[in-house]
């Protein structure tokens, strides 16, 4: 949806398939990156962005056994929006789309999904799509698959990913929230178990995370069980675990790392999931993919507009955007292994790791890793034109 409105903005036609008839998915990544925000600065469009709900978080804080320490501080970093907003992806995409209609080139087309890719002589040159009147072939110099992680277009051109791997999974579900809980956005780790309940104004948006492939086995020990476990971590909610009474309203988030080697075959680029899954550690999956739109409206709005796309363009967007993407999944890799591996299969009492300690001892080092999450590595920025600027 970025890229074809950056792309649209820039005089460029783009049609948009999405194959449902909303963007309404239950616990999709809702964090929206101090990058992300500064972006929409640029666009002209932070104010009736932020217009939108959304909870704002300055620091991420984690409870380590019976010790809470802060372990990203944002407020400092030099960019509008010193914090992480948290916002439903579904209000993210449909401001986007809303956006894009600004533009006579932007056309977004609901309820269709591609299942057939147009090879004319070894290159791709569109797409054959099922809508409710039946089929519809589009055609264009370049196709993007981001359709995330479970890729149609990835694997219709034959692409296939390298599995990094993850030892766990995530159990997703919302709970009330009253007044008088805590602000903060936090992660609990305790012996075994971890969870992260998310601000999200009138409920808490909870990931109770767990060994990979062993939902059936919680499942298996019933609600009741389930509900005890959450009660301790979270021991000022037991009052509305109540509201957990079906395993319906706890989603199974398959985590997963993985990465193309090749981006890209002849008219045609996969970004975003599509191209790297993304752990959920650091919350980062959304922001990289805009990431990833930004630097290939940048360097593809112009060859696209000339007619003069070729696959070093599309090499030039992998090029762009391999390194932070190779950086940030190997420190998911080293987390996931070194200490959710070592949380979830320990059985002895927690400490508070030294490096964390020395975070509150010297607060300042607090920025680094607000750095790295918040604004990321090789941060883009918009070099698109505006082709129908405001009056």
């Amino acid at each position: 949806m970025m890229l074809g409105y950056l792309l649209a903005r820039a005089g460029v036609s783009v049609v948009v398939l999405e194959k449902h008839t909303d963007f309404l998915r239950d616990f999709r990544g809702d964090t929206i990156h101090p990058s992300t925000l500064e972006l929409m600065h640029e666009l002209g469009l932070l104010d009736r962005f932020l217009s939108l709900p959304h909870q704002k978080t300055y620091r991420l804080s984690a409870e380590i056994g019976n010790e809470t320490v802060t372990v990203a501080d944002f407020s400092h970093l030099p960019v509008q929006c010193p914090y992480i907003a948290f916002m439903p992806q579904w209000d993210f995409l449909n401001f986007l789309a809303e956006a894009g209609q600004a533009y006579p080139g932007f056309h977004l087309l609901m309820n269709v999904e591609a299942h057939e890719l147009i090879d004319r002589e070894g290159r791709i040159a569109g797409v054959r799509a099922r809508t409710p009147e039946g089929g519809l072939e589009v055609e264009a110099r370049l196709v993007v698959g981001a359709d995330g992680r479970q890729s149609t277009i990835r694997r219709l051109a034959g692409l296939q990913p390298t599995v990094l791997g993850a030892p766990m999974d995530v159990l997703w579900f919302s709970l009330p929230r009253s007044a008088d809980d805590p602000d903060q956005t936090m992660g609990r780790f305790d012996i075994g178990r971890i969870f992260i309940m998310i601000n999200r104004g009138d409920y808490w948006q909870c990931g109770f995370v767990i060994a990979k492939g062993s939902a059936d086995q919680v499942r298996g020990r019933g609600l009741p069980a389930f509900r005890e476990i959450v009660g301790g971590l979270a021991p000022f909610a037991n009052d509305r675990l109540a509201a957990l009474d079906d395993w319906d309203q706890i989603k199974l988030l398959t985590v997963g790392v993985d990465r193309l080697e090749t981006w890209h075959c002849p008219g045609l680029l996969c970004i975003g999931d599509a191209a790297h899954t993304m752990s959920p550690v650091g919350g980062v999956g959304i922001n990289l993919a805009v990431q990833d739109a930004v630097a290939a409206a940048n360097i593809l709005y112009r060859p696209l507009l000339n007619g003069t796309l070729n696959d070093g363009d599309l090499a030039e967007v992998q090029k762009r955007r391999l390194l932070p993407v190779r950086t940030i999944q190997r420190l998911q890799v080293v987390a996931q292994n070194r200490i959710i591996r070592n949380v979830l299969n320990g059985s002895r009492p927690l400490a508070v790791p030294a490096a964390l300690r020395l975070f509150q001892l010297l607060p300042f080092l607090r920025r680094l890793p607000a750095r790295l999450i918040g604004l990321g590595i090789r941060r883009e920025h918009i070099k698109t034109p505006n082709s129908r600027p405001a009056p």
